[in-house]
């Protein structure tokens, strides 16, 4: 009887995991090709695949237009030159939708091609601010910097199908308080 229960127990669990690692897979494979989209600069496919209720924080108009500045900007060329996707967490129901964590790192190229000295040493700083010293390094020869960036994003769907996300952003957090329930944002 004992061995009964033990052997129906494992088996449910093993369905259970497996049917969480698939979701997870799905949610890599998904946040991927959103990644890509950014990565080659398809900022309508980027801005239709961010969390809808992000668009209450900021317009996808206003969203849109910075995407446009920071990565079709003629002065300092924004290039995401790869991205790869470390962990994709639990996947969690909350208030009727799934939620998952994801972590993920990038490398960025900044071309400061043409900027002054004293303009490319205010991006310096403001680079470094945001993804630490260890993660900025600049090379003359280039007139570029290159960023290693470890980063989280929230992925979000209502059918575990369909994911939405929210890049999540340190200087972002306090909108973000308006957009994911306080039991995702404390896990970040």
């Amino acid at each position: 009887m004992k061995t009964k229960f033990f052997v129906s127990l494992f088996l449910m669990m093993s369905l259970l995991f497996s049917a969480q690692n698939n979701h997870q897979q799905a949610i890599s494979k998904s946040f991927s090709s959103f990644l890509s989209q950014l990565k080659n600069r398809d900022i309508d496919h980027v801005v239709e695949n961010i969390y809808p209720k992000f668009f209450t924080v900021l317009s996808k108009d206003q969203m849109k237009m910075i995407l446009n500045m920071t990565y079709n900007n003629p002065i300092m060329k924004v290039e995401i030159i790869n991205y790869k996707i470390s962990h994709v967490g639990n996947i969690e129901l909350v208030d009727g939708e799934y939620f998952s964590i994801v972590n993920y790192s990038t490398r960025i190229r900044c071309n400061a091609e043409g900027m002054q000295e004293e303009m490319r040493e205010n991006i310096k700083k403001m680079l470094v601010q945001k993804y630490g010293s260890g993660s900025v390094v600049y090379y003359p020869n280039e007139m570029a910097y290159y960023i290693n960036a470890k980063t989280k994003a929230v992925a979000i769907s209502k059918d575990r199908k369909n994911w939405k996300y929210v890049l999540v952003e340190k200087e972002m957090k306090q909108q973000l308080n308006k957009v994911l329930p306080k039991k995702i944002l404390d896990k970040i």
